[in-house]
C-alpha cells in the first residue's frame, strides 16, 4: 500500500484483533476490560493525578519562560490559518462531542446523583458540582493536549523531524527513534488514538440515538446506533477526501457557529443573571481550590475515592488516550505560532469557553431540576440535554439543532482522526493518501461499534483507561525531551541570559 509504514500494519492487526474479540466474545472482553480498568484506577490513580499535574506545571512554565518567544517553525514562518479559524479547529478536535454529551449531564449528576463532596441537592452542592466540572474540562485537559501538540509542533516544524511521536524522543534515545523502539512507541500512540477517537464516536452515536429516542421515540438500541455510525461514517469519509484546508476547516467553522447559536439561545432565553453569577462564583472557587482538586486522591474515604476513579481518573485517561490525535492535529494547524501564543490559545482560551458552556448548560439543567419542570437527573446522560431544551421556546427546533451539532462534531472528530492516523502510519506524511484515510475511517467506525456491542459506553471507558497508561509514560518522556532541547536552543540563542554591558573604552 502506498507510503504505508510497518506501524500501519502492526496497528491494523491489533485493532482488528480487538474488534474480533468485541464481536465474537463480547462478555469476555467486557469482563477483562472491567477488571483491568479497576486494577489500574485503584493502583495508579495517584500516578494519573501526579503526571497530569506535571503537564500543567510545564505549560505554565513555558507560558512565562523566555523560551516562549521561540516559534513552532522557522523564524520567518507565518501561521497558515487565522486565529478564529485556528481556534475553531483545535476546539472542535479537542472537546467537541464531549461538551454536548456532558454539558448538562455532568453538572446535574454531581448535584443530584453522586456528589464529589457528599453535598447532594444543596446550595453548596451546586457550587461543588460546577467547580468539579470546570476542573475536569479546564486547564488540566488542555494541558494534556497542549503538551503533546507543543512537543510535536516544536520538533516537526522547528527541528525538521517527521510528525511522529517517536521522533520527538530523539534527544533522549538518539538513533533508536528510527528503529524498533521508535516503531513500538508509534504503534502505542496509534492504538491510543484509535481507542480515544472510537470512544468519542461511541458517545456521539449514543447521544444522537438518545435525542432521536427522546424526541421521536426512535428505538434506543444497537441497531439504531449502527445505522447512525454508518451514516456519519459516509459523511466524514466525504469530508476527509476533500483535505485539511477544505473539509475540516469548513466543518470546524460550521459546528462552532451552530454551537454558538445554541449557546446564545439557552443563555438569553434561560436564567441569564443566574448563569453569570454562577460563572463568576464557580470561577473563583475553581481558582482558589485548583491545587487541592489537582491532587485530591481521598486515601481515607472509599466512597470519595470511588467517585474520583469514576470521574477524574476517567477524564484524565480520556484526555491522555486522545492526546496523540488531538496533539498531532493541533500541531499540524499551529505552524508559525510562538510557544507563548500557542500555550495561551490552547490552554487558557478553550478553558474559558468550556467554562461558559458548562455554566450555561449545567446551570439550566440545575435550574430545571430545582423548578421541578423536568427531572433532568432521572434521564440518561444521552437524553439530559434534550430534557433541558424541552423547557425553552422553540424546544423542538433547538433539539434538532443540538442533534445537528452532534453530527457535525462527530464528522469533524472522525475526519480529523483519519487524517492524523494517516500521518502517524505513513512515516509522518503531512498529506496521507486517500486510501490510508479511508481504511482508518472504516476501522474507527468498526471499533466504536465493536466496543458499544461488547458493553456499551462502560466498555468504551474501560478500554480507554487501559490504553492511556502506557502512553502517559511516553508523554512524560516527551516533556523531558522538549525541555532538554529548548534549554540547549536557549543557550545557543542567548535567550533568558543576562547580558553584561560592554566596558566603556578607555582613552
Amino acid at each position: 500500500m502506498k507510503n504505508a509504514s510497518s506501524v500501519f500494519y502492526a496497528s491494523i492487526a491489533i485493532v482488528a484483533a480487538l474488534v474480533i474479540m468485541g464481536v465474537t466474545i463480547p462478555d469476555t472482553l467486557e469482563s477483562a476490560t472491567t477488571n483491568t480498568q479497576a486494577f489500574i484506577t485503584d493502583t495508579f490513580g495517584w500516578y494519573y493525578l501526579g503526571i497530569v499535574a506535571v503537564f500543567v506545571l510545564v505549560c505554565f512554565y513555558l507560558l512565562v519562560s523566555p523560551v516562549g518567544r521561540i516559534k513552532l517553525g522557522k523564524p520567518d514562518d507565518k501561521p497558515e490559518f487565522s486565529k478564529p479559524t485556528w481556534l475553531a479547529m483545535l476546539f472542535s478536535a479537542g472537546v467537541g462531542i464531549g461538551l454536548i454529551f456532558y454539558g448538562t449531564a455532568e453538572p446535574i449528576s454531581h448535584y443530584a446523583i453522586s456528589s464529589p463532596t457528599g453535598e447532594l441537592g444543596t446550595d453548596q452542592g451546586i457550587k461543588d458540582a460546577m467547580r468539579f466540572t470546570f476542573f475536569h474540562w479546564g486547564i488540566h485537559a488542555w494541558a494534556i493536549y497542549g503538551t503533546v501538540a507543543l512537543v510535536l509542533g516544536y520538533f516537526t516544524f522547528r527541528k525538521g523531524e517527521r510528525a511522529l511521536i517517536s521522533r520527538t524522543l530523539r534527544p533522549l534515545i538518539g538513533k533508536h527513534a528510527e528503529g524498533l523502539f521508535g516503531k513500538i512507541i508509534d504503534t502505542i500512540a496509534v492504538i491510543s488514538t484509535v481507542i480515544g477517537v472510537a470512544t468519542t464516536l461511541g458517545f456521539g452515536a449514543a447521544q444522537i440515538n438518545g435525542g432521536l429516542s427522546y424526541l421521536f421515540d426512535v428505538p434506543s438500541n444497537m441497531t439504531t446506533q449502527t445505522i447512525i455510525v454508518v451514516t456519519v461514517t459516509i459523511l466524514f469519509m466525504i469530508s476527509a477526501l476533500t483535505g485539511l484546508s477544505k473539509g475540516i476547516k469548513i466543518l470546524s467553522n460550521l459546528n462552532m457557529g451552530l454551537t454558538a447559536l445554541l449557546f446564545i439561545m439557552v443563555f438569553f432565553f434561560g436564567s441569564t443573571i443566574f448563569t453569570l453569577n454562577l460563572f463568576i462564583d464557580t470561577l473563583g472557587g475553581y481558582v482558589q481550590q485548583f491545587v487541592d482538586m489537582s491532587l485530591r486522591i481521598a486515601p481515607l474515604s472509599e466512597e470519595s475515592r470511588s467517585w474520583i476513579n469514576g470521574w477524574t481518573i476517567f477524564y484524565w485517561s480520556w484526555w491522555i488516550a486522545w492526546s496523540p490525535f488531538v496533539g498531532i492535529f493541533i500541531a499540524r494547524v499551529s505552524k508559525g505560532r510562538t510557544i507563548r501564543e500557542f500555550v495561551t490559545y490552547v490552554l487558557i482560551v478553550p478553558s474559558l469557553i468550556s467554562f461558559l458552556w458548562f455554566t450555561t448548560m449545567g446551570g439550566a439543567a440545575i435550574k430545571a431540576e430545582l423548578a421541578g419542570m423536568v427531572s433532568i437527573s432521572s434521564l440518561s446522560n444521552e437524553q439530559s440535554l434534550f430534557g433541558v431544551l424541552e423547557g425553552f421556546p422553540m424546544s423542538l427546533a433547538l433539539s434538532i439543532l443540538a442533534i445537528l451539532i452532534i453530527v457535525t462534531f462527530f464528522v469533524t472528530s472522525a475526519d480529523s482522526g483519519t487524517f492524523v492516523l494517516g500521518m502517524m502510519t505513513t512515516n509522518g506524511s503531512q498529506n496521507p493518501s486517500t486510501q490510508i484515510k479511508v481504511i482508518w475511517g472504516a476501522f474507527l467506525a468498526i471499533t466504536a461499534l465493536a466496543l458499544l456491542y461488547s458493553g456499551g459506553l462502560q466498555a468504551l471507558q474501560n478500554t480507554m483507561i487501559i490504553v492511556a497508561l502506557p502512553f502517559s509514560v511516553i508523554m512524560g518522556l516527551m516533556v523531558i525531551s522538549l525541555l532538554k532541547s529548548l534549554n540547549k536552543e536557549a543557550k545557543e540563542l542567548g535567550i533568558g541570559q543576562i547580558r553584561r554591558p560592554k566596558p566603556k573604552a578607555t582613552k
